[in-house]
């Protein structure tokens, strides 16, 4: 799910909660690595279990969407679900629909100064401006001032098809602050054929590797093609011999020499992709309706900066109850007490570890693992649904809800053919000591037995919440539904935060299922030995139930709320 803060969320920031005074109780864990059994066609926690601990695995590496690892784990679930019979609905034949593009740099870049060709990384570094970045080859060079002193910086038209050479700003020290402000800058020197910023001297220890190995990735076709200058950061030697003098000390207005060279990134294919499969209806009539089913497959990732485990975990149960939900809020000596004990306690019963991955066990490998044991269970059923079954396992959620919003903007079956969305994310928690969340006041909210949230289930249709109600108590399943955080204007803003959201727009009733948030939201402490894998089993079973009674209702699921627009923005 979404961090709070996400632009992509469209939300508020995180209400500013009180912290929990009781002393937080010491997880159960189960193990860090687990090989489990073959899984069966029940929904059962044992299979949850088993399923979760492969897509979870540090192998994985935390299965973001802007590296090959959300393929690798899209790649398991095309494998199970081949295994299971499903029918292949994605592009081409295939179980897939690939929704992002990554732009790469060319990989033979130059820059030639004075007839001396630039060593790329070591003399400049270069930024992707989009695919309408300018050609500056033979392009003259102009100093056009210094980012400590912005009133004198040239007008924009002074700096017209020419190289703005910019130096930065130096504290007291005279250490330069290598983090400008690249769309400003660009946005002021809109008319320049490309910006150069003297600022790789002052760059922090592998912050050019950062840059080498960032990976921009967008959504299929939006690369912005608007015309705007080429960007680049350059060292003091290599500004000197473009502008024939120090730049630190020259005045803006300053020509130089002629620029060579060229920079170009291209774009193709990402490989995070969707993974998209159909149960084909009993009736021949229905079959042509679908009961969408969909989690999401990506996580946010690993970072270069290992931390102690078990640190991590007590911090973030005493200081940060909902994990990155929470503000930076200071923490007091009585905090700081509290979790040295729990780190202790917790290094007690096994050996340190250093740790860097964000495996997503709960977020959302609970909800995908979950739709895959609802698909088996379906796939396995002797009777199936009036209608069919649509699963949708979509990536770049973490990036914006991309996946789903190319889903159901480039449907692999028709759009109006849907007629609900069941979305899963997070359902692993929910724990009596799990902070799930916020009151619209800001009261905090606790897990208990059978917790789960249900968001948007009566939005757009009061019969799609009803239903889910029934099938709760009819089927005793024993799940205790909050509805305090879909209420209108929840600062959390957890309606507009998920996959679901995406074909709510298009008026296809919902209902998002979650056990809200907790500790490890974000962390790198998410991972298999915390999940409550018998709430999931839970949380399966209700969705089922949902699913095949709007499956074989004699109509359409009525949609007796207004529909929002598809291009507005969300607020709940």
């Amino acid at each position: 799910m979404l961090g709070a803060c996400s632009s992509a969320s469209r939300s508020t920031e995180a209400a500013v909660t009180p912290r929990d005074a009781a002393a937080p109780a010491i997880p159960n864990e189960l193990p860090l690595k687990y090989v489990g059994p073959p899984t069966r066609p029940a929904i059962a926690a044992a299979d949850m279990m088993t399923r979760l601990y492969i897509l979870a695995d540090d192998s994985m590496m935390g299965r973001s969407a802007e590296t090959e690892y959300n393929a690798k784990g899209a790649l398991y679930i095309e494998r199970e679900v081949k295994r299971m019979g499903l029918e292949p609905a994605g592009e081409n034949g295939t179980y897939f629909q690939f929704p992002l593009e990554q732009r790469e740099l060319d990989p033979a870049p130059s820059l030639i100064v004075k007839d001396r060709p630039l060593t790329i990384w070591k003399d400049f570094a270069p930024r992707d401006q989009g695919a309408g970045a300018r050609a500056f080859d033979g392009a003259s060079v102009v100093y056009a001032g210094s980012l400590g002193d912005p009133q004198r910086l040239l007008p924009p038209a002074a700096v017209a098809g020419k190289v703005a050479l910019i130096t930065v700003a130096k504290d007291a020290q005279g250490r330069g602050n290598f983090n400008v402000n690249r769309p400003q800058l660009s946005a002021h020197f809109s008319q320049a054929a490309a910006i150069a910023v003297v600022s790789m001297d002052y760059f922090p220890p592998a912050y050019a590797e950062q840059l080498r190995g960032a990976a921009q990735v967008a959504p299929k076709g939006s690369s912005d093609s608007r015309p705007r200058p080429s960007y680049f950061y350059v060292s003091t030697a290599v500004a000197r011999a473009m502008l024939g003098q120090d730049a630190e000390s020259a005045q803006p207005g300053a020509t130089g020499g002629v620029l060579r060279g060229q920079i170009r990134y291209v774009a193709k294919e990402a490989a995070a992709r969707n993974v998209v499969a159909i149960i084909r209806g009993s009736d021949p009539a229905l079959r042509g309706e679908y009961v969408a089913i969909g989690a999401h497959n990506d996580h946010v990732g690993f970072n270069n900066e290992p931390a102690d485990h078990d640190s991590v975990k007590a911090f973030q149960m005493v200081a940060r109850p909902q994990g990155a939900d929470n503000e930076e809020t200071p923490v007091t000596n009585a905090d700081w007490a509290r979790i040295r004990h729990i780190a202790d306690s917790l290094r007690a019963r096994h050996a340190a570890r250093r740790d860097s991955i964000y495996n997503g066990a709960d977020d959302d490998g609970s909800g995908t693992t979950t739709v895959l044991e609802i698909a088996e269970a379906f796939a396995s059923a002797k009777v199936k649904p009036k209608r069919s079954l649509l699963f949708v396992w979509h990536t770049g959620e973490e990036l914006g809800l991309l996946g789903s919003s190319y889903f159901t903007d480039h449907p692999t079956v028709p759009r109006d053919s849907i007629v609900a969305q069941l979305n899963i994310d997070m359902v692993g928690r929910g724990g009596a000591n799990d902070i799930t969340g916020v009151t619209k006041a800001g009261a905090l909210i606790h897990g208990g037995p059978g917790y789960v949230q249900l968001i948007g289930s009566r939005r757009l249709s009061t019969e799609l919440g009803d239903l889910a109600d029934k099938v709760n108590t009819e089927q005793r399943i024993g799940l205790a539904f909050d509805y305090s955080l879909d209420a209108n204007g929840h600062p959390q803003n957890i309606y507009c935060r998920s996959d679901h959201y995406m074909y709510a727009r298009y008026g296809i009733p919902i209902i998002f299922f979650t056990t809200g948030g907790h500790a490890d939201y974000h962390q790198v402490t998410d991972e298999p030995q915390y999940i409550d894998y018998n709430r999931m089993e839970q949380v399966g079973r209700l969705v089922y139930g949902i699913a095949e009674r709007v499956g074989d209702l004699d109509h359409r699921v009525v949609v007796d709320k207004p529909k929002p627009n598809p291009r507005g923005e969300c607020q709940q």
